[in-house]
């Protein structure tokens, strides 16, 4: 599907600009746009209804080309590229619904067009149609979007935003960085990486008026630490920590940060989130690692404990408990633990190399090598493919 470059990155760059928000209400049809609705053009032929719709949208004349897309869309209801650019014009105009009825019919017939998914996704956002949301920008991403570097910006802002909103903050630090790296540091921006490193689940249109300043300086701190300037960031989370001293999150984040560049004072950092917010379970998770790192199993395990019994699904909170339990020797219950972590993380590495380490302490050769096994395996899946 293809069409006037120029005029597709203008669209799409007057689409994404500024904070991705859920509009209110959308206006009521006012006379011109029922006008522009009419698809009767009648005696103009397919082909000059292609062409001057074409140009029209090249010259950013959108109204005008909407008309013609739709005349030549009544004319060939199969005319794909026509109803991706009547979805671009509705949704450019605010109108998310009919953007999305349009854009559906895109994706149905042409499944792999990346940029009509990422628009379709850009649509449901505003429509709060989260989820569904979320599953088109991912598609839209993972097909290519034509190395329009505006289009992919505003797919990976929405989808970072939907996963924080969520509360999958690790997932959303992918789409962050890609951003950090290539953007500059925007209100929007900085209020994402606010809300991912102080670990709020919502989104920058529902941050409280009080906490505005708050999230704009974690985001400061967090964006200069994805973009990589982390001699930049430190003194950022150094006077976020003495802004905010009794604020949850704001230790955990600078604790996350010292622990990255393997500073001693992390566990002290963290240790003061778990005395502010005491069912922070990603607090007690990195006190754990941090006695664990240091070989303090004693230390470990109430934190460790902790973890399990405010977040037992977790994968992470049942390895750190496993582990503290072999390092002291508890076999049995240890290895009760880290199971219920491979359970939970079928997938992570980390797991099985602490349950093969576990069932070699117990005496357990063939349980090692199933472990064994199921590392290569995914060593194998990580490794990137080959080109021929």
């Amino acid at each position: 599907m293809r069409g006037p470059r120029a005029g597709r990155l203008l669209l799409f760059g007057l689409a994404v600009a500024g904070t991705p928000s859920v509009t209110a209400a959308q206006p009521a049809p006012s006379a011109a746009s029922q006008v522009l609705d009419d698809p009767r053009m009648p005696g103009v032929p397919f082909e000059e209804l292609q062409r001057r719709a074409s140009e029209a949208w090249a010259a950013g004349r959108l109204d005008e080309a909407f008309r013609f897309y739709r005349a030549g869309v009544e004319l060939n209801p199969l005319w794909h590229e026509g109803w991706f650019y009547i979805g671009s014009i509705h949704y450019a105009k605010g109108r998310f619904d009919r953007a999305r009825t349009a854009l559906r019919r895109v994706v149905e017939a042409v499944p792999g067009s990346g940029p009509a998914w990422v628009l379709l996704g850009f649509s449901e956002f505003q429509l709060a149609e989260y989820d569904r949301a979320l599953a088109a920008l991912s598609q839209g991403l993972s097909l290519g979007l034509e190395g329009s570097e505006d289009i992919e910006a505003g797919a990976h802002h929405h989808l970072a935003l939907l996963k924080i909103r969520r509360g999958d903050f690790e997932g959303s630090v992918q789409d962050l960085l890609w951003l950090a790296r290539s953007q500059p540091p925007s209100p929007p921006l900085l209020d994402a990486c606010g809300l991912m490193i102080l670990r709020r689940p919502t989104l920058p249109s529902e941050i409280p008026e009080e906490e505005k300043d708050l999230v704009k300086t974690a985001g400061w701190a967090a964006y200069s630490t994805l973009a990589g300037r982390h001699d930049e960031a430190r003194p950022l989370f150094e006077d976020l920590v003495a802004r905010y001293p009794d604020t949850p999150g704001v230790h955990l984040a600078f604790g996350l940060f010292l622990s990255a560049r393997g500073s001693d004072q992390a566990l002290a950092m963290l240790n003061k989130e778990v005395e502010i917010s005491p069912d922070n379970a990603r607090a007690h998770l990195e006190v754990a690692f941090q006695h664990l790192e240091r070989g303090d199993a004693v230390d470990a395990l109430p934190s460790a404990r902790a973890a399990v019994r405010i977040s037992p699904d977790v994968y992470t909170s049942h390895l750190a408990l496993g582990r503290a339990l072999v390092a002291r020797n508890e076999l049995a219950q240890g290895l009760t633990e880290l199971e219920e972590a491979a359970r939970l993380g079928p997938e992570v590495s980390a797991v099985y190399l602490a349950l093969a380490q576990a069932y070699a302490r117990a005496g357990r050769p063939e349980d090692v090598e199933r472990a064994r096994q199921k590392l290569l395996e995914l060593d194998a899946q990580n490794q990137p493919s080959q080109s021929r």
